[in-house]
């Protein structure tokens, strides 16, 4: 009798099999770099996919038959087959993750064409990706040029099977957030006239991201009531203005951050804050983390940009 119990309880368990439905085959290239702003390539096509982010900056990337405008969080796909190119616009250096890899699977066909943008978490899994690209791989990682990745001989333990899980997470995660469900389109913003208009505000904002700014002021140099233009940013961005524009200079901190050169009184007054104090509590407020906190968590990254 006890025999049967026991035998009982162990046909209760029963394993269930994990299938990927996003199947990373083969990795072609993982690069992060800074095009000179006077930039020039060809251009190419390949049997693989290959997705673009801007990290800083924007450009114009072709695709196919198309000029699409990329800017600072954005990021795109060219599908196998795809002639692409990089267009830069002579003034900004623009900086690059740019990653090729091998998917058959089909999911992947949603991606297709389609211009997304990256949250806070998507950037984090696109860091990983590069910083253990750089300790799996040798050879630099600023040469747009490479065409074949080699091991490096002092390759981490499991660190292309990491690769290929940030890569698949990032790839699950854009999936979830914009075709899983109705999105919001926060962000892509309107079509027609109120849509380019809240756009030539934020290209205003990106202009004048090293000052101070004011909805008065922000109204006066847009010829735009202050009602209107709240009505505008929270139907585009799903937020205020000056939130959007303090948003925007933590950004540019975390980038200055990256470059180094600064330290964060230097960084405080470039961007405008009235002391360093106020410029890491509003860091903190907004990027979860004090400005060295974040300066140290991803210094092995900013030093694969020169």
């Amino acid at each position: 009798m006890e025999m049967q119990e026991e035998e009982k309880r162990e046909e209760q368990y029963e394993g269930v099999r994990l299938c990927d439905v996003i199947s990373i085959e083969e990795i072609v290239s993982v690069h992060y770099f800074q095009y000179k702003s006077n930039f020039a390539f060809p251009g190419e096509s390949h049997d693989f996919w290959e997705l673009i982010c801007v990290d800083y900056g924007e450009i114009r990337v072709v695709a196919g038959e198309r000029e699409i405008p990329l800017r600072q969080g954005e990021l795109y796909f060219h599908r196998p087959g795809e002639f692409h190119n990089v267009l830069t616009d002579g003034r900004i250096s623009p900086s690059l993750v740019v990653i090729g890899f091998f998917c058959r699977s089909s999911p992947m066909e949603r991606f297709s064409g389609k211009l997304l943008s990256v949250d806070e978490r998507e950037k984090e899994l696109l860091g990983r990706i590069v910083r253990e690209a750089s300790s799996v791989f040798s050879g630099r990682m600023d040469d747009p040029y490479q065409k074949k990745l080699r091991f490096s001989r002092k390759a981490p333990f499991g660190g292309a099977q990491l690769i290929r899980q940030y890569l698949s997470e990032l790839l699950i995660s854009l999936y979830r957030r914009s075709f899983s469900r109705v999105p919001a389109e926060r962000g892509r913003g309107e079509r027609g006239e109120r849509g380019e208009r809240y756009r030539r505000i934020v290209r205003y904002m990106e202009s004048h991201i090293r000052e101070k700014m004011t909805i008065s002021r922000i109204c006066r140099d847009n010829l735009i009531g202050s009602s209107q233009l709240q009505k505008i940013f929270r139907k585009n961005a799903g937020i205020g203005a000056i939130e959007l524009f303090s948003r925007m200079k933590i950004e540019e901190a975390k980038r200055m951050i990256r470059e180094g050169g600064c330290n964060m009184t230097e960084i405080s007054d470039r961007l405008g804050y009235s002391s360093v104090h106020y410029f890491s509590r509003q860091f903190k407020k907004l990027a979860a983390m004090s400005p060295t906190a974040y300066e140290s968590s991803i210094r092995s990254l900013s030093e694969k940009k020169g």
